[in-house]
Parts: structure tokens; sequence; C-alpha cells
């Protein structure tokens, strides 16, 4: 995301002396995009580090059902793809 910002803040620096309508525009609606980017990026970024608490909190209260649950699914994840690598080879 900060890759595609930067990018973009030097598409407008770089056009900045370009005049005309469709160039107002394009830079108007580029302006538009980042500002919403960057509204949407904090949100979720927000709502990931929530998330970790709120699963870190889970964990520490229960930690032999976490375990549980990290072994099932990984007994299950080895499973499909140990079949899936099966099927191919025949």
């Amino acid at each position: 995301m900060g890759t595609l910002a930067e990018g973009a803040r030097a598409l407008m620096a770089a056009t900045a002396d370009v005049a005309g309508e469709k160039v107002g525009e394009a830079r108007q609606r580029l302006t538009a995009a980042l500002e919403n980017g960057k509204e949407l990026y904090g949100r979720v970024r927000d709502t990931a580090v929530d998330c970790a608490k709120a699963t870190d909190k889970s964990v520490r209260q229960n930690p032999y059902r976490a375990i549980g649950i990290g072994f099932g699914v990984g007994a299950l994840t080895g499973y499909l793809l140990g079949r899936r690598g099966s099927r191919s080879e025949d």
C-alpha cells in the first residue's frame, strides 16, 4: 500500500506543471482515491489489531483448547494436502 501511495504521489508531482482539464480531473480522482485508501487502510489495520488482541486473550484464557484447535486444523490440512498430492501422482 505504501509503495502504491508513493508512486501515486510521484505521479502527481511529475504532472503538477501539466495543464489541461483531463489531467486536472485525473489528479483530483487520484487524490480522492489516495485519501479513501488511507482511510480504508486505517480501518483494516485497526480491525486486525482488535482481532489479534481478542485472539490473544482467548488463547491465554483457554490454552489447551487453542492447542487442540491448532492440532486439528493442522491434521486436517495435512490430510487434505496429502490426498491432493497422491491424486496428482496417479
